[in-house]
């Protein structure tokens, strides 16, 4: 087998701290990369499958002048774990690798960068949108469904409600 890792790859995690286990975790699962901003890097667990969305976290890219690296993340581990880096970092310098990173770094945008914890705080127009041709599902303040789903039962219907209702509270 050829040993496809560079210099670049080397330098960036050597800037990490982790152990054997987070390693062989990095290994075993699959992995999803989107650059969402300046210095932010989206990193999805698709191992989840259709649940990954759920396992899916912002990490903030830093230009340390020679090297990029995987600098912050908004899991928990990665908050709460002292000393040692989450497997969405080591993920994302080892799987995405320099290319994933330095495209973090280059991309352009008219908005300032966020950090990972303002960013993840940001609801976006396209979070609130729904697949029901771009109209907000539901108001939170009405006590009517209005998505136009004939077959929901909510909000004071006894079967279950439609999943816009439901989120609302409904």
């Amino acid at each position: 087998m050829e040993d496809t890792t560079t210099t670049a790859d080397k330098r960036i995690v050597e800037e990490l701290q982790f152990g054997a286990k987070t390693a062989k975790r990095v290994g075993w699962e699959a992995w999803e990369f989107s650059v969402e901003a300046p210095h932010l890097v989206r990193v999805t667990n698709a191992s989840y499958g259709f649940e990954k969305e759920d396992h899916s976290y912002l990490v903030g890219v830093d230009d340390r002048g020679d090297v990029v690296v995987p600098a912050e993340c908004g899991c928990k581990a990665d908050r709460f774990r002292d000393h040692y880096d989450c497997k969405h970092k080591v993920a994302l310098a080892t799987i995405g690798g320099p290319v994933v990173l330095q495209a973090a770094v280059d991309v352009e945008s008219s908005a300032p960068a966020l950090s990972v914890q303002e960013r993840d705080d940001v609801t976006t127009v396209a979070d609130k949108l729904q697949t029901d041709g771009g109209s907000v599902a539901v108001d939170a303040d009405s006590d009517s469904c209005r998505h136009g789903d004939d077959r929901c039962d909510g909000p004071n219907g006894e079967g279950l409600p439609c999943f816009p209702c439901f989120e609302v509270g409904r």
